[in-house]
């Protein structure tokens, strides 16, 4: 008896000694481990203390002792810290980095050390349709983030018309048509617009209608610097309304960038502007918004102070009109009522860092100069430095604006603003330190929520077999450096960001690698013949 339990014994153990060698007792290899850290999954859900293991480029588990299920190459302590999905900047204006000759800039580090790790490329309406050339390039050279891409209207509108004020005829109408079909079918995510600058302010909302259907049935949607953000021409609600329209009439989502109330005639109109949107959505229409905090817009004199009718044939009709004393009149009086409607002119303050005037208000330009601001500004727009950032907003429409579950955060990053190097740390800073809104809505509204409106496939959330963009920040040190006057400081506190599961920060600084790519939405319907290649 004794004999036969010893025997089931040992026959236990070498049981239990073979399984514990066998593979399906080992620990799972990864690449990285994020361990400890305070995980908010780009979701809803309540924040929580974790881990997150990397292989490849794709995450393959988040949840607590990943340890003793994992092992890895490299273990990241996030004690203390943050760890959520990359950030998604849904409009940005990067192309300085981005197409550099400069490897080093092409990492696009402005953007990195805020979190960033996928940009929106060709918004304004300036994307070109020839996707396959901007893949072809990226993978060629290399970039430090992913980038999706919108098909441009006035790229587009501007190969055909050039810079007239007209409608196309049957012809180029169909032309045009046929290259946003182009740009679709080779990844496009939808179709840009900017309508408030011309020559794109040109065309009828009746022409933008026919060129977006085709974005629409392809699955794009309609995202749009609307016709007017003011006082300009049809006001911020009858340009809402436009939106709007456009989406209906073309039947595809409609996304309104850098949403605002611009200028003292329409400071306090976020609430109409809100009740506009939030009708459209509760009769099915999808509409969002992107949104960027800061009460300064960035632009330049031209676009904030001269007529559009003053740049119709581009920059030498201007001149020329400038050179005609009549016509100049004219135009001197309707810039003093666009340069009223932006506050005056100690709201502008220019900002070409190569210029005598640079981190001067146009008031004080007009001052040293002995002239009026309107002068002073002509002489400006002659000379073409002429960009400015635009003291125009008001704090309490932005935080209207902001507390909406359909607007997300952008920045609209362009050269001269620190929304370029500061966008994300702002938001943070203002807003989430200030106790306007939580954390989880911070990122919420900087990643999932951006994924979901954008259908990007696999990215936004930290989920197991999502694409690994993953952020670590320090709460106790994330904040911009970048101010009006210094626009292109790095912003500090990410002491961790992977793009595509290679770390394109760790420890604070940059690593080099080049891990991004160019993101391509997956088109529905038919796809014509080729025509991007005659697009300038």
């Amino acid at each position: 008896m004794a004999s036969a339990t010893m025997r089931a014994c040992w026959l236990a153990a070498a049981i239990s000694a073979a399984c514990a060698g066998s593979p399906a007792f080992a620990k799972e290899q990864s690449d990285l481990i994020i361990v400890n850290g305070t995980v908010h999954d780009g979701s809803d859900a309540a924040s929580r203390v974790g881990d997150v293991v990397i292989r490849g480029d794709r995450i393959v588990y988040v949840g607590s002792k990943a340890q003793e299920k994992f092992s890895a190459g490299k273990i990241i302590d996030a004690t203390g810290k943050i760890v959520a999905p990359g950030f998604i900047d849904p409009h940005t204006h990067p192309d300085e980095f981005i197409r550099s000759n400069d490897p080093t800039q092409r990492l696009t580090a402005a953007w990195l050390f805020q979190g960033a790790t996928t940009l929106m490329i060709g918004v304004d309406g300036a994307g070109t349709p020839d996707l396959d050339a901007e893949d072809a390039r990226i993978k060629k050279d290399g970039v430090g983030l992913n980038l999706g891409a919108y098909v441009g209207f006035g790229r587009i509108r501007q190969s055909v018309l050039e810079q007239d004020a007209r409608a196309p005829t049957a012809q180029e109408l169909q032309r045009m048509q046929s290259m946003v079909a182009d740009g679709m079918c080779q990844g496009a995510f939808g179709l840009s617009t900017g309508l408030f600058y011309a020559p794109q302010s040109f065309a009828k909302t009746e022409e933008v209608i026919a060129v977006a259907r085709e974005a629409a049935t392809r699955g794009g949607i309609y995202d749009t610097h609307q016709r007017d953000e003011s006082s300009y021409s049809i006001g911020l609600l009858g340009s809402t309304r436009e939106v709007l329209r456009i989406g209906r009439e073309a039947g595809l989502p409609v996304h309104f960038a850098h949403i605002k109330a611009l200028g003292v005639d329409v400071h306090g109109e976020a609430d109409d502007v809100i009740k506009l949107i939030n009708e459209a959505r509760a009769a099915g229409q999808v509409v969002t918004a992107d949104q960027y905090p800061w009460l300064a817009s960035g632009t330049g004199l031209s676009a904030s102070l001269l007529p559009r009718w003053a740049v119709d044939g581009g920059r030498p009709a201007l001149l020329k009109r400038l050179d005609n004393n009549a016509t100049l009149q004219k135009i001197r009086t309707e810039m003093r009522e666009n340069l009223r409607r932006r506050g005056g002119p100690d709201s502008l303050v220019l900002t070409v860092a190569s210029s005598p005037w640079h981190g001067k208000k146009l008031g004080e330009l007009a001052r040293e100069r002995g002239e009026e601001p309107i002068d002073a500004a002509l002489f400006v727009i002659r000379d073409g430095r002429d960009a400015a950032v635009s003291f125009n907003m008001d704090n309490d429409d932005v935080i209207r604006f902001m507390h909406q579950p359909w607007v997300v955060t952008s920045s609209d990053g362009s050269s001269g603003h620190p929304r370029q190097f500061a966008t994300f740390p702002q938001k943070y800073r203002e807003y989430v330190q200030k106790g306007v809104i939580t954390l989880g809505e911070f990122i919420r509204s900087s990643t999932g929520r951006t994924a979901d409106l954008l259908s990007l496939k696999a990215r936004g959330y930290l989920r197991e077999g999502y694409f690994a963009d993953v952020l670590v920040f320090d709460p106790k040190r994330y904040a911009p450096k970048a101010d009006y006057l210094h626009p292109r400081e790095l912003s500090e506190g990410v002491t961790q960001l992977l793009v595509n599961g290679q770390l394109a920060i760790d420890g604070g600084k940059l690593t080099g690698i080049a891990a991004g790519k160019l993101l391509r939405h997956e088109a529905k319907g038919s796809c014509p013949q080729k025509v991007s290649s005659l697009v300038n």
